[in-house]
């Protein structure tokens, strides 16, 4: 079996498991369940660098955003992962609530996972198509 087949054929580790269902969630619009899968301590970084810490200080963030981009989706393409670490990379697409501006990006996420659960999730996008649908 050659190196490619075997890590092909690799089932999911712990910290890939983790944040597929982290974006299963997402997809799902579903703040309750992304809080069912962060640690107390839980750390999102956005896009722009800042970040947000603490599950409760989330599941209002999560609440807010899927409120402004109900449809909101993230669909990946490819994934990597080594011990507690999973990246994922791949697309978003979502319509702005206020005006009906549809935004679709190319997008990183980054999982760090402790004890099955999210501690930290970073995303990495250019954030400008947001932005532009969010003036007019």
């Amino acid at each position: 079996m050659t190196g490619e087949t075997s890590r092909r054929n690799r089932k999911p580790d712990d910290a890939m498991k983790a944040a597929i269902a982290f974006v299963e969630r997402i997809n799902a619009c579903d703040a309750e369940g992304l809080c069912e899968l962060t640690t107390e301590d839980h750390r999102f970084v956005d896009s722009t660098g800042a970040a947000h810490v603490g599950r409760e200080r989330m599941r209002e963030a999560w609440l807010q955003y899927f409120a402004m981009f109900p449809d909101y989706r993230i669909a990946i393409s490819t994934t990597f992962s080594s011990g507690e670490r999973a990246a994922l990379f791949g697309t978003t697409c979502a319509t702005y609530a206020a005006n009906g501006v549809r935004v679709e990006m190319h997008a990183a996420w980054l999982a760090v996972v402790r004890g099955k659960r999210i501690a930290d999730w970073r995303a990495y996008a250019d954030n400008e198509p947001a932005r532009t649908a969010m003036r007019h």
